[in-house]
């Protein structure tokens, strides 16, 4: 083998490799770098303008037309309505189909067909998914301007990417597992409920986590369903009208006094630490399961 190795030749050119080595090493901390000084200039803003307004009051006022005795209970009762409808829909749905296309659906041309439409649906842009809500459910099902109009929605839009990386869970459990099963005597539903899902479950939680952290910011769809921003009043169930802290937020950046800009920042600082809760309950159940295999 080493007589195939030119030397001399491999020792000339190494200096050039580490150089080239060295500079796309320091593109890649710059790109690094600079990704990490923005955020720490974006959360920075938002915390030295919202903190002060975190107050009792802010989180027990309803939305009002003027800043000092505005607040965010409408709007965050309604975000939690909201996720907990998305995350009930879209995971039943997501999951249900990944399950149908790995383990029950053959392997044909109409299979692949849908395959790929799912991967395609990832890059439709979310008002696209709005428009279709505000027909289907809004207008076509009667479901009105409501939470379940809206989590339908914001299902819809999450979907392929839950779906996609339920696949890739599922597909990765090793088949040596199902053999054991099915060699114990368990049907494939046993198989799949006690085998398959819970090896499956720390990358259906990894994809699901990401997909509904894009669902918490999203504004669009729920714009175009027609979802308002002043409500003095808290939602009674999945049919009742609501509004969210996107649109409560969009609602105040758009508004000409300065007061509504801070407080529509110290509204963001609620919504990341939202965010934050929702994606620590789910990685605890990740890391749980990962254990236990």
């Amino acid at each position: 083998m080493t007589k195939f190795i030119d030397k001399d030749k491999v020792s000339k050119n190494m200096s050039s490799r580490l150089t080239k080595n060295s500079i796309l090493k320091g593109i890649f901390f710059l790109a690094t770098l600079f990704g990490l000084v923005v955020l720490v200039v974006l959360l920075g803003r938002i915390f030295t303008q919202g903190y002060s307004h975190l107050t009792w009051d802010f989180f027990n006022n309803f939305a009002s037309r003027r800043p000092e005795q505005a607040g965010i209970k409408a709007a965050l009762i309604g975000s939690i309505w909201l996720m907990i409808s998305t995350i009930v829909i879209s995971f039943a749905l997501g999951v249900g189909t990944a399950i149908y296309l790995e383990e029950y659906a053959k392997k044909n041309k109409l299979t692949n067909l849908i395959q790929v439409n799912i991967s395609n649906l990832a890059g439709v842009p979310s008002v696209v998914f709005g428009l279709l809500g505000l027909t289907v459910f809004v207008r076509l099902l009667g479901f009105g301007v409501s939470i379940l109009a809206a989590a339908f929605t914001m299902s819809l839009l999450i979907l392929p990417v839950i779906i996609v990386a339920s696949q890739e869970a599922i597909r990765a459990v090793p088949k040596e597992l199902r053999e054991a099963s099915y060699g114990m005597g368990a049907t494939k539903w046993q198989t799949i409920l006690r085998v398959v899902l819970p090896s499956a479950v720390p990358g259906i939680l990894t994809g699901s986590i990401l997909a509904l952290s894009r669902a918490v910011g999203e504004t669009a769809p729920l714009i175009v369903i027609g979802i308002p921003a002043f409500i003095t009043s808290l939602p009674s169930s999945v049919l009742s009208n609501f509004t969210a802290l996107p649109m409560q937020i969009y609602n105040w950046t758009g508004r000409p006094q300065e007061a509504f800009q801070e407080i529509a920042a110290a509204a963001i600082l609620v919504m990341l630490v939202f965010l934050i809760v929702m994606n620590s309950v789910a990685v605890y159940i990740r890391n749980k399961y990962a254990n236990r295999y």
